[in-house]
C-alpha cells in the first residue's frame, strides 16, 4: 500500500477523503496545522474532531502548531478580500508549505489536501497554490459525491461541523 501525507482542514472533510485514498490502496497519514483557524478554541476543537476521525479509520496524525500570527502576516492587507479571493490563495499556499515541510521531514514522497472535498472551495485555485511545491498530488476529493459523503459520515460519527472556513475574516462572511 502506497503512503501519502494528507493535509486536513477538519475532521468532517477528512472522512470521505480518507475513504477515497484507502479505496485506492493509498494509506494516508493526516497532517493538521492550519494556523489560519481562529480563535484558538475553534482550532483545537477541529483538531480534536480530526483525531476522532483518525482513530475511527486507524490512521496516524501529525500535529503542527504554527502560530496564528504567521497566517496574519501572510494575509496582511488582504483582510477585506471576499471569501475565495487573494487572501484565501495566501492561506492555501501557507498550508501547502507547511504540509510539504512535514512531508519531507517524515519521509513521504507526496502529499495532498482535503480542501478539494468542500463544495465551497474552487479545486483549481487550491491546486494552483499547492502545485507550486514539490510532491503535491492533485486529487479531487469532491468527485463521486465526496462532499455529500463527508456530510453523512460526519453525522454518523457525531462530528462538529464548523460554520465558516477558519479565519476570523471568513467568520464574518467577507
Amino acid at each position: 500500500m502506497r503512503k501519502i501525507l494528507l493535509h486536513t482542514c477538519c475532521g468532517p472533510c477528512a472522512t470521505s477523503s480518507i475513504e477515497t485514498l484507502l479505496n485506492n490502496d493509498i494509506r494516508p497519514t493526516l497532517f493538521f496545522d492550519n494556523p489560519n483557524i481562529a480563535p484558538n478554541d475553534e482550532r483545537e476543537l477541529r483538531r480534536e474532531n480530526l483525531h476522532t476521525v483518525a482513530k475511527h479509520y486507524g490512521v496516524d496524525v501529525i500535529d503542527g502548531f504554527t502560530l496564528h500570527s504567521e497566517f496574519l502576516n501572510r494575509v496582511s492587507g488582504l483582510e477585506d478580500c471576499k471569501e475565495g479571493g487573494d487572501r484565501c490563495l495566501k492561506c492555501f499556499l501557507l498550508n501547502a508549505e507547511l504540509t510539504e515541510k512535514a512531508s519531507k521531514e517524515h519521509g513521504f514522497d507526496s502529499f495532498c489536501t482535503t480542501l478539494t472535498v468542500s463544495r465551497f472551495k474552487n479545486t483549481a485555485r487550491v491546486w494552483g497554490e499547492f502545485s507550486k511545491l514539490d510532491g503535491f498530488e492533485k486529487i479531487d476529493f469532491k468527485k463521486n459525491a465526496g462532499f455529500e459523503r463527508s456530510c453523512k459520515l460526519s453525522k454518523e460519527l457525531g462530528l462538529y461541523r464548523q460554520h465558516y472556513c477558519g479565519c476570523e475574516f471568513s467568520m464574518s462572511g467577507s
